[in-house]
């Protein structure tokens, strides 16, 4: 064997040994362990508990949309009438009028972000009644950003200046990928040009960030055709592009047994993708943030990656300072100091809920000291690529689990024979080595996972 093919045989090796199935670790504990204990007057409570000074971040789920895209693992409901949608957001505007009276009256909106399914599907007089809504509700931040999920298909001025008139500062437009066979192997047929065309429309209207993901690992994905993709986005100038890899898990999500396992690629194929976009993306100027987050340098995102103040919540990573996430809608997920809750996955249900409570929480975890510690380092991490002894030791007066957790800190040290870690005055940092293998780092911290039924996506 050449010195060529032993590297190469190094390098797989090291791949399949690190790829395994771990959380994304948008929060923790991960959301397999929620349970009924959560209660709505439990969360009632943690909203009233908030400081009156409090900064509040709103999510809110719009889960319908009009074709059935493969690939999708949100919670999403196909409908192709508008009546099943209006009737949704007549319950969510009555759980947004309940979770305002709630929480306290000086504090206030720092982000609301919309997502789905296709919030652009709501027509553009529902748009208003939802900007309104939330206005009436709660007191918005001067400097509050609105940002919204949008499918460039179908998109019409009519719900862009609807968008515009409702205070939209951030798109988040999703691509995928431009080639057609990797279109229609996940049913999502989406031209360059109607894309073009939304971009232009919201920045024309004055939206002054724009982001767009993308995906790897697709089926009949190469490398080659990611990076035509990826040429085509860095073409549109966006502020930050999200390059996500496909997370295969037909067992959660039904619908992507419709795709052809055969032509997805293998945990080696999709680690060279992802590397080499993200040297691409590099070279055309673009910051690497975290494990799949890419900014142009003067973009908040980097700027906050840069100093060590980039957060990470159930959208992924934000810069958003809130001190509470309020989920609204069916299946979303709030998260506040005391713990996470969640609304109720079917929509039908969901409406159920609001109109006999107002308060829609079906389940949740509370925090407890240890959980609140790993939730930190874990954070920390995903972010900073860092784990920090003195930022753990100013979260709070629990010494048996800070104890517990340095021993865990020096344990993955001694124990890296990848290159992964680099042992630092304060603790260690990941090596750009170890970037592409940073949740199988992380879920070192994690304390239910051994005892977690749940399958999840892997590290790659």
């Amino acid at each position: 064997m050449s010195k060529m093919e032993a590297d190469v045989s190094s390098l797989n090796d090291l791949i399949r040994r690190n790829a395994t199935a771990v959380p994304r670790y948008t929060s923790y504990p991960t959301a397999p362990h929620f349970h009924p204990g959560v209660t709505r007057s439990d969360y009632a409570g943690w909203l009233q508990e908030l400081p009156a000074s409090s900064r509040l971040s709103l999510y809110m789920h719009v889960p319908f949309c009009d074709t059935l895209c493969w690939f999708c693992g949100c919670t999403t409901k196909i409908t192709q009438r508008y009546e099943p949608v209006h009737a949704y957001l007549g319950a969510l505007v009555k759980e947004i009028a309940a979770i305002g009276t709630l929480v306290p009256s000086d504090a206030r909106v720092s982000g609301i972000h919309w997502g789905g399914g296709s919030p652009t599907l709501l027509s553009p007089k529902d748009i208003g009644v939802l900007a309104e809504a939330t206005r009436k509700a709660f007191k918005l931040a001067e400097d509050c950003e609105f940002a919204i999920e949008v499918d460039p298909r179908g998109l019409d001025a009519a719900r862009m200046d609807a968008l515009a008139r409702a205070g939209l500062t951030r798109v988040s437009i999703g691509v995928q990928d431009f080639d057609p066979e990797v279109q229609q192997a996940i049913n999502r047929l989406q031209s360059f040009e109607e894309t073009r065309a939304a971009v232009e429309g919201f920045r024309a209207r004055g939206v002054r960030s724009l982001n767009i993901d993308a995906l790897y690992g697709l089926p009949y994905q190469t490398e080659a055709r990611l990076f035509s993709t990826l040429e085509q986005v860095v073409a549109l100038k966006p502020d930050r592009v999200a390059l996500f890899g496909y997370a295969h898990v037909p067992w959660m999500k039904r619908h992507q047994s419709m795709i052809n396992e055969s032509a997805l690629p293998d945990v080696i194929a999709r680690y060279h993708q992802a590397e080499k976009a993200a040297a691409f993306l590099t070279s055309h100027g673009y910051e690497r943030i975290g494990i799949d987050h890419f900014a142009l340098p003067t973009d908040p995102m980097a700027v906050a990656c840069r100093a060590g103040t980039l957060k990470r919540n159930f959208q992924g990573y934000t810069v958003d300072p809130a001190d509470a996430l309020i989920g609204l809608g069916a299946s979303s997920i709030g998260s506040l100091p005391q713990g996470y809750v969640q609304n109720p996955t079917a929509t039908a249900r969901y409406i159920w809920s609001v109109e006999s409570g107002g308060v829609a929480t079906e389940k949740g975890v509370r925090l407890s000291e240890e959980d609140t510690l790993r939730r930190a380092v874990i954070e920390k991490l995903m972010c900073d690529l860092t784990f920090s002894r003195s930022a753990l030791g100013a979260l709070g007066e629990w010494d048996a689990v800070r104890s517990a957790l340095n021993d865990e800190a020096r344990e993955i040290i001694a124990s890296d024979r990848d290159g992964f870690i680099v042992e630092t005055d304060d603790g260690f940092k990941v090596t750009e080595k170890g970037r592409p293998f940073l949740r199988t780092v992380a879920a070192r911290f994690d304390a239910y996972l051994a005892a977690n039924k749940a399958r999840h996506s892997v590290a790659v």
